[in-house]
């Protein structure tokens, strides 16, 4: 599947990286938002345990809080299970949603400049003030008259120009206010875009989940899993996989190792020496809890899956849990699948989960890993997740006819026939093991019996191959390992070009059985070396045109 987004993120006090991928932009950075929000808050709790410590004057009652806290992290990780029994786990589309406040204030209306008062000619100021002198002499009242129209002219005059200069500092002001909001709505009616366009965005996602569609779907799983809330020391890192045919969804979690658990149980003050003193959990409680941990761990991501499928999306689900730690023998970091469950929903929904206990509920699950998960001894994933989804091989006895863009699951049958021999001659041939063809038939199935000489893992192994472009069902592991009974076999393999349905796996659970899907076969050749491809959509419309040309000539024969 390739993400169309990704959004690279780091925090530069914790140390933090990740990145996170998507086929949803509003998805991508909501989750971008979240885990940087988380790292924030966390690196807000470490900077206060620091300044407690320094500032805090009764260091025998911080002793005692920070004992609490010690007791109640181990606590938490008793109950990674039990604690997310009762929430609600499918995705609230609403809450995905922004809805943020446009902030910025709306421009002020400017308060108008005042005009003064418009000059009449009846005012005190310009009337004529005439004397006895002007009423015998008329014109010295004429003279004094036309001196008042004139002030008075120049006063109206002078209003004028006032007045105008006032308008127009009131029209360039209203101008400016106008501008300000013309922009502060074109501000505000982007942001509101952008939100309506992000939000349309959870909408159409949220269509395309209920529409079942394969990338939504994977999205959507993978969203359950970031919104789980774990301690700060967890990963908190996974891939997934969505196989739409059988409606499985695989996950390959990364793990905390060991030296990731909380240890400390109780902080002393000493008052002689001025300092706390830190009590530890001892080592075989420790290897206790962390075994604990992942049990809790696979169960609760399997638990979470399936509660939140609110589509009937997931029949099944493949949980490996992968960690890495420091190989003690060559002293080299090595990452290594401990522990790998498959469960169906049918027996999920079996399941009292307030009363199970996670290890023994584990085994009965007929989960994969070792006794003591703590010694970190690898396992082979009960289900893998195929990294490539190119799908390239090639085998060599058939790779002058092959190139990297032809698609095995529409091979000739008798040319898969001897790609299946040749490949698993390839993988026995290490420990001297030899690998023959006993039958085929046309309909792309091809059984062959390899021998290892290997006095511990070897034997006889029965290998039948399905050249299919449809999901294999139950039938075809009950033929296996009937075959496997009456031949006397130590081991069967049963390989396609497609894959098997949850019947299928949850039969050949117990049993000496190994079940390769498409993606297994390749990562088989590639391997031993050897590029091709598979495409069962191609395939199928390859069959489907050949199938007419094939009953032509046998109706000519």
């Amino acid at each position: 599947m390739g993400f169309l987004y990704n959004i690279e993120i780091k925090h530069d006090g914790l140390g933090k990286h990740r990145v996170i991928t998507g086929s949803n932009r509003e998805i991508v950075q909501s989750k971008a938002r979240a885990q940087m929000a988380e790292w924030d808050a966390k690196y807000s709790m470490v900077r206060s345990k620091v300044d407690a410590r320094r500032g805090v004057e009764d260091k025998v009652e911080q002793a005692v809080k920070e004992t609490e806290k010690a007791r109640q992290a181990i606590d938490e990780l008793q109950t990674l299970l039990s604690a997310v029994l009762d929430i609600k786990h499918a995705i609230d589309w609403e809450s995905l949603k922004e809805r943020p406040a446009f902030l910025n204030e709306p421009p002020k209306r400017p308060e108008l400049l005042g005009f003064p008062r418009e000059p009449k000619p009846s005012d005190v100021l310009f009337e004529a003030k005439l004397g006895l002198l002007d009423m015998v002499f008329s014109t010295r009242a004429e003279k004094k008259n036309a001196e008042a129209k004139a002030k008075y002219e120049m006063a109206r005059v002078t209003w004028g120009k006032a007045v105008e200069r006032l308008r127009q500092a009131n029209k360039e002001s209203m101008q400016t206010y106008e501008n300000e909001v013309a922009a502060y709505n074109a501000e505000k009616q982007a942001f509101e875009e952008t939100i309506a366009s992000k939000n349309a965005g959870v909408d159409e996602q949220r269509k395309r989940y209920l529409n079942k569609e394969i990338s939504a779907i994977h999205d959507y799983c993978d969203l359950v899993l970031s919104r789980s809330q774990y301690p700060d020391s967890f990963p908190k890192e996974w891939a997934i996989e969505y196989q739409a045919e059988s409606k499985t969804i695989i996950i390959d979690y990364k793990l905390p190792n060991i030296d990731q658990l909380p240890r400390i149980k109780e902080v002393k003050y000493i008052k002689a020496r001025d300092e706390f003193k830190e009590t530890q959990i001892g080592q075989a409680e420790c290897n206790a809890l962390y075994d604990d941990v992942l049990y809790q761990l696979c169960l609760r991501s399997v638990f979470e899956l399936f509660r939140s499928d609110v589509i009937g999306a997931v029949d099944a689900a493949g949980f490996n849990g992968m960690v890495t730690a420091i190989d003690r023998s060559t002293g080299q970091t090595v990452t290594a699948c401990i522990i790998s469950l498959h469960v169906t929903r049918a027996e999920f929904e079996k399941l009292n989960w307030w009363q199970i206990d996670p290890k023994t509920c584990f085994r009965s699950l007929k989960g994969v890993g070792s006794s003591k998960l703590h010694v970190i001894t690898p396992v082979a994933p009960i289900l893998q997740l195929n990294r490539k989804d190119s799908r390239f091989v090639s085998a060599h006895a058939v790779a002058d006819s092959l190139d990297s863009s032809f698609n095995l699951a529409a091979m000739d049958w008798e040319e898969f026939e001897h790609l299946i021999r040749e490949v698993f001659e390839s993988e026995f041939k290490s420990t001297g093991g030899e690998v023959k063809v006993t039958q085929a038939s046309r309909d792309g199935g091809v059984d062959a019996i390899a021998f290892d000489p290997d006095p511990i893992r070897g034997g006889k192994i029965i290998i039948q191959a399905k050249r299919y472009t449809n999901t294999v069902g139950v039938s075809a592991v009950r033929d296996l390992y009937g075959t496997l009974m009456n031949e006397g076999a130590n081991k069967g393999i049963l390989v396609t070009t497609s894959d098997f349905g949850p019947d299928a796996f949850e039969f050949a659970k117990g049993k000496p059985l190994t079940l390769m899907n498409g993606g297994n076969l390749l990562f088989l050749l590639e391997k031993h070396g050897h590029r091709a491809k598979i495409d069962i959509k191609e395939a199928k419309q390859i069959l489907a045109e050949q199938q007419p040309k094939m009953n032509g000539t046998s109706a000519m024969g």
